[in-house]
């Protein structure tokens, strides 16, 4: 039974900060936080991590690599390089997420998270797995490879989830034949509806909502807003988020995607109660490339990193962030009026509640799983911690724990 005490650090809670707190864990479990002095017994591991913070660790429900890694790669060493990449940067939990692709190729993916979870003990832990298309509208498609969009397909769709009980969310565009039923179909199986790369007006998201679609992929990247046909305006999937109070926004806040009004609209509109942060991050997020690939080395595409995102090779469109989750939280933070707890609950309870996991994960909470990450003022990652055992060590101690 490992042992573990955080003390001397600022704490954050969905309440405020606590000066002076402590963080103790116990069996993979936090036991116990406050502030002020704790006794414990001589066989914890006792860490002052003088003055930093320590909150719950972040979760991160869309990315796609990091590290030179990407998950259509489809191979365990691609899936572990990517959470061993973005566990320095305190995403303690991910969703790994696919492209646009063959169904060979999805069901390779699903085959290759069994195995890489069985051996995945120094990353971020797998939470689930995220399948982003290959349904989607081919005008609003971005960097998805043209040639794997198509329509839903029930054959298709039902035997690849009979496949995996690990698919946790599906995107998809909710105005193509089929997608309705498609909505259906996984919400029924307790998959999240997702919707993304899509010509969705006002009205089709408003009926998609009904057929279970309840979370905006990427909000703002490849959806419409205000549309105009001949000498009428349309309301598009942008203000149908800010109309339906209960859907939820993923946010790339990578300081690329969305500039700062944007920010500043989103938060004063959505709340920190509907906003999840995202990575989107592909193999280049943790890198200093200035060339990368954008899905699998086999038969990905070709894009160049500049200007801290990742581009279409003729600078067309972006093609995914290259950002880790510690510059989401530094970015919202100095970008918007949204206070420290705040922006920490987008990127920790919120994502647990979307998927499922609000019981146990996503707060500093006696008897949660002890996912805690340690950072300065600049949201510089020093420690992080999954399940109570240290992954990634920046302080100045020594552990042979792992």
């Amino acid at each position: 039974m490992f042992k573990l005490l955080l003390y001397n650090g600022r704490l954050i809670t969905a309440n405020g900060i606590l000066e002076f707190a402590y963080c103790y864990m116990e069996d993979g479990v936090i036991k116990q936080y406050g502030v002020g002095d704790i006794q414990v017994s001589e066989d914890t591991l006792e860490i002052n991590v003088a003055n930093k913070y320590i909150s719950a660790g972040f979760i991160d429900i869309h990315i796609h690599g990091g590290g030179g890694y990407d998950f259509m790669d489809a191979n365990v060493e691609s899936f572990l390089g990517v959470a061993n990449t973005h566990i320095k940067y305190g995403t303690t939990s991910m969703c790994p997420t696919t492209l646009t692709a063959d169904s060979e190729h999805l069901e390779k993916v699903l085959t290759v998270y069994e195995q890489a979870n069985l051996h995945n003990s120094k990353g971020s832990k797998f939470l689930g797995l995220h399948l982003e298309g290959p349904y989607f509208a081919m005008n609003q498609r971005g960097a998805q490879d043209p040639k794997y969009i198509r329509n839903p397909d029930y054959k298709e769709y039902s035997r690849i989830v009979e496949m995996s009980p690990h698919i946790i969310r599906w995107s998809s565009a909710p105005e193509l034949p089929g997608a309705l039923e498609f909505g259906d179909f996984l919400t029924d199986r307790g998959i999240i509806a997702a919707f993304a790369h899509t010509e969705a007006l006002y009205d089709d998201i408003k009926l998609a909502f009904d057929h279970g679609y309840r979370l905006a992929t990427h909000f703002y990247s490849a959806m419409l807003g205000v549309t105009r046909k001949n000498a009428h305006r349309y309301a598009g999937a942008v203000e149908a988020c800010y109309l339906i109070d209960e859907i939820d926004v993923e946010v790339i806040a990578d300081g690329v995607h969305l500039p700062k009004p944007l920010l500043e609209l989103i938060y004063k509109i959505k709340g920190s109660e509907r906003i999840v942060l995202i990575t989107d991050a592909m193999r280049a997020a943790g890198t200093h490339v200035n060339k990368s690939i954008l899905g699998s080395l086999h038969d990905g595409i070709e894009v160049i990193v500049e200007d801290g995102v990742a581009k279409l090779a003729d600078r067309s469109a972006f093609a995914g962030s290259i950002a880790t989750a510690n510059l989401l939280v530094r970015n919202f933070l100095n970008n918007t009026k949204a206070s420290f707890p705040e922006v920490i609950k987008m990127i920790t309870e919120n994502p647990a509640r979307i998927l499922g996991f609000a019981h146990r994960k996503g707060k500093i909470e006696k008897g949660y799983d002890a996912d805690v990450v340690v950072f300065d003022d600049n949201i510089d990652v020093y420690l992080s911690i999954v399940e109570g055992h240290i992954k990634y060590n920046k302080l100045n101690f020594n552990s042979n724990e792992s």
